[in-house]
This record gives structure tokens, C-alpha cells and sequence, in this order.
């Protein structure tokens, strides 16, 4: 068990520092996908809520502290989302790539909105309308397009990890 929680832990140290270290190698015209929610979309479907809800706060603490954010916005966000999530994933047939892509897209969008959301309270004259469709639509696109290749990833990982802590995801 303690292998898997290892494991978990550096897997979030790793796609964050990619993330925030190498986004011109990631950029596409100007957008770079959402790995801290990525994670927390595969975590909420294959681990739970509150499995998810971890990966939320750690990728979030790592994002705000690497962005120029107020600590605890992404935190709060990537939380609410990982336990929305992870409460429907007992209720979701997602087996299909394009469902588990279609949940990291309005994952994106419901953290997106709620992030801007949050920024507009503390600055209303934030054109909130233009930001979202400007920055969050398309990174929920590209967040979208990278998740069958990251949850690959995740599942081949967890996968090995799972079968030496003899530990059995779900619910």
C-alpha cells in the first residue's frame, strides 16, 4: 500500500513540474493542457473521491505556488472538481476513451469556470465572458485531446503498483 502511495505522490510531482517547467514544449498556439486535472478526472474514476480530492489539493498547492495566483485558487477548484467527479464515477460506465475524455472536458470547464468565477469576485471589471472562451475552452479542448495518452500512462503505472501493494482500485 505504502508503494502505490509512493508512487502516487511523485506521479503528481512529475506531470506538475512538467506542466508548469517545459509549457513552450506543450504550448499550441498559446494553450497548454491542464495535467493537474487530468489527474484528478483518472484519480476520481479509478480511486474515488477522496483519492481525487488529494490529487486536487497537491496539484493545486503546486500550481498556485508556480503561477502568479492567489494561494489556494486552483486548490479549491481542482478539490470541488475531483469530489463532483468522484461522487459520479460509481454512477459512469467509462470505460470508452471518449468518455473518459469527454469527463476530463467538462472537468475542465466546470474548474475553468469556477476559477474565473473567483477572479472576477476579486476583480469585477475581469471580462469573465471573454476569459472563459479565450483561456478555458481551449484548454479543455487540448486537455481533451491529451487524456487518452495520460491515462494510458497513469493506468500502466498504477497498474504494476497496484499488483505489488495488493491493492484493488474502486469503490
Amino acid at each position: 500500500m505504502s508503494l502505490n502511495y509512493f508512487v502516487w505522490t511523485i506521479i503528481i510531482l512529475i506531470f506538475s513540474v512538467t506542466q508548469t517547467s517545459w509549457p513552450d514544449m506543450l504550448r499550441i498556439q498559446g494553450v497548454i493542457p491542464d495535467f493537474g486535472l487530468i489527474m484528478v478526472i483518472f484519480f476520481a474514476l479509478f480511486y474515488g473521491e477522496e483519492r481525487a480530492m488529494f490529487t486536487g489539493l497537491f496539484a493545486g498547492i503546486y500550481q498556485d505556488i508556480a503561477s502568479n495566483t492567489t494561494l489556494g485558487h486552483h486548490v479549491l477548484c481542482l478539490v470541488i472538481t475531483g469530489f463532483i467527479f468522484g461522487k459520479l464515477s460509481g454512477r459512469l460506465v467509462s470505460e470508452h476513451p471518449a468518455i473518459k475524455s469527454a469527463l476530463v472536458f467538462g472537468g475542465a470547464l466546470l474548474h475553468g469556470v469556477l476559477f474565473n468565477i473567483i477572479v472576477y469576485l476579486q476583480d469585477p471589471y475581469t471580462n469573465i465572458i471573454y476569459v472563459i472562451f479565450i483561456n478555458t475552452v481551449p484548454s479543455a479542448f487540448y486537455s481533451a485531446l491529451m487524456t487518452p495518452f495520460i491515462f494510458w500512462i497513469l493506468q500502466y503505472i498504477f497498474r504494476f503498483t497496484d499488483f505489488f501493494s495488493a491493492y484493488s482500485p474502486g469503490k
